[in-house]
C-alpha cells in the first residue's frame, strides 16, 4: 500500500471514529436534558424557600432590551422581600436616567443606585460588585447583567435550592435573542444548541455542575466570604466560571435552576463574532483544559463530512453523515426548543452546519495564542487572569 493510500485510509478511519464519538456525545446531551427535567420535577414538589434577596446589577451604557430587563426584575411574583442594587462607574452613565425612570414607575420596589468610582482590577464589572456588596441589605444575593430579562417566577426558582445549606451557588440556563445579522444569529444558535447541551452533559457526567453562568449567579455573603469575596475574582476573565469552581472547591454544591433567562446578542460583524467567540473559547480552554480538548468532537457535522470525503463517498460514510445530522438536529430541537423554549432555533436551523464548521474552526484557532480582544483592548490570558498587551511601536 502506497503512502497516499495509507494516509487516505487513516483519515477515513480517524474521521469515522471522531464522528461516532460526536454522535455519542450528542446522545449523552439528550440524557443530560432528560435527567435535568426529571430532577426539576422532583425539586418542585418541595415547598419554596423564600429568603430576603438583594439583586446586584452592575450596568454600563444602554442596551436595546435593557429597560425591559429592569422591569422584569421589578415584576417578580415572589413571596419574600427583595431589593435591586444598581452599580455604575459614574453617575454620568446614560443608564442612570433609565434607573431613575424605573424608580418612578415602580415606587414600591426597593431600588438603590451606587456610584462605583474606584477601578479595583481588570474587570470593571467585578470592581463594581465589590463596591455594591456593602449596600446589599440581605444575606442572599443574585448577580446578573444589565440586559438579562427574567420571568415572574425567577426569584422563586433561583432561591428554591438554597433550602439545602450545602448549596453555595445557583445559576440559570439562558438563551440569546437575535433578529439581526447572520453572525449574531450564529452566536444565539450556538448558545442554545452547543453551549447549553454542553452544560447539561457536564451536569450528567459529574452529578452536578462546578461552575457558574453569567446569566445568573446567586449565592450568599457567607459562602462568598469563604473564597475571599468578589475581590478574589477582580482580575479573572471568566469570573462566573471561577465563582462556581471556587465555591465547589470549598465543599459547596452548585445547582442549575430550571428558570431560563434571556440576554441580548449584539449585531455582530464577522470580526466582532470571531473576537467574541475566540475570547469565549480561550477563556473556556484556560478554565477547563482537559475538558476543552474533547470539545472538538462535539462539532459532529464537519467530521462526518470529512469521513465522506476521505472515503470517496462510501455508502457507510453517507449513512453516518445522515445519522449525525439527525442526532444534531434532534439535540437542537429537544434542548434548544423543547427545554429552553428558544423558537429562534427553528428559524435558524438551516445555519446549524455553518455553526458546527465555524465552531470547530474557532476551537482549533483558540490553541494558536493566549491573546483575546475585550472591549477593543488586547489582553493575554494567563491562568484565568488578564494581562494587558502593550501596543507595538509603530
Amino acid at each position: 500500500m502506497d503512502v497516499a493510500a495509507t494516509f487516505s485510509t487513516g483519515a477515513e478511519l480517524f474521521a469515522g471514529l471522531i464522528t461516532i464519538s460526536g454522535i455519542a456525545y450528542n446522545a449523552l446531551a439528550l440524557l443530560g436534558a432528560r435527567a435535568f427535567v426529571r430532577d426539576t420535577r422532583t425539586a418542585r414538589k418541595a415547598a419554596p424557600f423564600l429568603p430576603s434577596v438583594s439583586i446586584l446589577k452592575p450596568v454600563k451604557g444602554i442596551d436595546p432590551r435593557m429597560y425591559a430587563g429592569f422591569v422584569s426584575h421589578c415584576q417578580q411574583q415572589y413571596g419574600g422581600e427583595f431589593e435591586i442594587v444598581f452599580g455604575v462607574s459614574s453617575l454620568d452613565d446614560p443608564a442612570v436616567a433609565e434607573i431613575v425612570r424605573l424608580r418612578e414607575e415602580f415606587p414600591n420596589v426597593a431600588i438603590q443606585l451606587i456610584e462605583c468610582a474606584q477601578r479595583m482590577g481588570t474587570s470593571g464589572k467585578v470592581s463594581n460588585l465589590i463596591q455594591m456588596l456593602p449596600a446589599a441589605q440581605f444575606e442572599h444575593i443574585v448577580v446578573n447583567d444589565g440586559d438579562i430579562l427574567v420571568g415572574p417566577q425567577y426569584l422563586t426558582e433561583i432561591m428554591r435550592p438554597f433550602a439545602d445549606a450545602k448549596v453555595g451557588l445557583v445559576t440559570a440556563p439562558y438563551i440569546g435573542l437575535s433578529t439581526r445579522t447572520t453572525w449574531s444569529k450564529l452566536e444565539a444558535l450556538g448558545i442554545s444548541t452547543d453551549f447549553m447541551p454542553g452544560v447539561l452533559t457536564a451536569r450528567k457526567l459529574e452529578g452536578s455542575i462546578r461552575f457558574g453562568l453569567g446569566s445568573t449567579l446567586a449565592t450568599t455573603k457567607t459562602a462568598l466570604a469563604t473564597i475571599g469575596g468578589f475581590e478574589s475574582l477582580v482580575d479573572q476573565l471568566a469570573d462566573d466560571y471561577e465563582l462556581g469552581a471556587r465555591l465547589a472547591a470549598q465543599g459547596y454544591r452548585v445547582e442549575l435552576a430550571p428558570e431560563v433567562v434571556e440576554t441580548d446578542v449584539p449585531a455582530y460583524t464577522l470580526r466582532g463574532y470571531l473576537d467574541h467567540q475566540l475570547r469565549w473559547a480561550r477563556s473556556t480552554r484556560d478554565s477547563r483544559r482537559a475538558g476543552y480538548i474533547g470539545l472538538g468532537i462535539t462539532y459532529v457535522l464537519p467530521w462526518a463530512v470529512l469521513a465522506v470525503v476521505a472515503s470517496g463517498a462510501a455508502l457507510w460514510s453517507i449513512a453516518l453523515l445522515s445519522f449525525a445530522l439527525f442526532v444534531r438536529v434532534t439535540v437542537a430541537l429537544t434542548i434548544g426548543v423543547g427545554l429552553l423554549k428558544d423558537v429562534q432555533v427553528i428559524r435558524d436551523l438551516w445555519l446549524l452546519p455553518l455553526r458546527d464548521f465555524s465552531g470547530l474552526f474557532i476551537w482549533g484557532w483558540s490553541y494558536s495564542s493566549d491573546v483575546i480582544v475585550w472591549r477593543g483592548e488586547k489582553f493575554r490570558l494567563h491562568q484565568g487572569k488578564l494581562e494587558r498587551v502593550a501596543e507595538e511601536a509603530k
